[in-house]
């Protein structure tokens, strides 16, 4: 039989973002089985999992793989980055003719936010306050957008930085517009499974004259460990058409307005 070609790190990420969703949609299951599944060795698959659960998306039990009910899997960039990639673009074409040339806006760390890029360089003497550096780095370069990045505690896997740093740079901000996405919503009650990062929203919510929360339908009917307010807190809550409309019932019933737009629309 002929030997396996070696695989680049990025194939192996790619393997390891799919057994991370399997393990997530199956809330637990064997590893021998999730071996045959992806066809690879016991060797390979047990490998895999000490990586996931080193960096706490998932736990390794004995001969099982457990999915955290508490989504913290959901905050890993590297696994955000490459999901609902057509929901997210359709949520930023909605958010993106909100902005007005010369503001000054905030964005946090959530990956939603990342098709907004492009149509943000198109804009002048716009001013970007974030704690993401994936967000910095798309919008350096762009000639009309002047890019703070807010310092403090950096997270390797989040791509981002939290801390009493970030919080204490965001207090003395005025900013004319928060974007923001979310871990987890269920009843218009908003979650997130690290409270650092819960912070960081809630100073971002604090410095900005109003908000917007671009979530997609994965995000209902979940979730995490912390609580951090409603959507009460946002103007308008951009999502998608396949959002359960009990969420979208409850997101109205605080008085929020709701934009739900489809993944097929120009822009997208």
């Amino acid at each position: 039989m002929p030997a396996r070609t070696r695989l680049s790190q990025a194939a192996v990420e790619k393997r390891r973002q799919a057994v991370l969703r399997y393990v997530v949609d199956h809330g637990e299951i064997r590893i021998d089985d999730l071996a045959e599944h992806f066809d690879v060795s016991l060797m390979t698959m047990h490998r895999d999992l000490d990586d996931l659960a080193k960096r706490d998306l998932l736990r390794k039990e004995r001969g099982r793989a457990v999915a955290f009910p508490a989504l913290t899997m959901e905050t890993a960039t590297r696994f955000r980055e490459g999901a609902a990639l057509q929901d997210k673009a359709a949520l930023c074409a909605a958010a993106a003719d909100r902005i007005e040339p010369g503001s000054t806006v905030l964005m946090d760390d959530s990956t939603t936010l990342y098709p907004l890029a492009a149509a943000l360089a198109r804009l002048d003497q716009l001013t970007v306050v974030t704690n993401s550096v994936g967000l910095a780095q798309r919008l350096g370069a762009a000639p009309g957008v002047d890019v703070t990045l807010l310092g403090g505690r950096f997270h390797g896997d989040f791509n981002s930085c939290t801390g009493p740093a970030v919080t204490r740079a965001l207090s003395r901000i005025n900013a004319d517009l928060a974007l923001m996405s979310a871990t987890a919503i269920r009843t218009g009650q908003l979650f997130h499974p690290l409270n650092e990062y819960a912070e960081v929203k809630l100073a971002m919510l604090d410095s900005a004259e109003r908000a917007l929360l671009l979530a997609d339908h994965s995000k209902f009917g979940k979730t995490a460990t912390y609580g951090y307010g409603t959507v009460a807190d946002y103007e308008t809550v951009i999502t998608d058409s396949r959002t359960p409309e009990a969420e979208v019932a409850a997101v109205r019933g605080f008085g929020v307005a709701v934009e739900v737009v489809d993944r097929g629309e120009p822009g997208t």
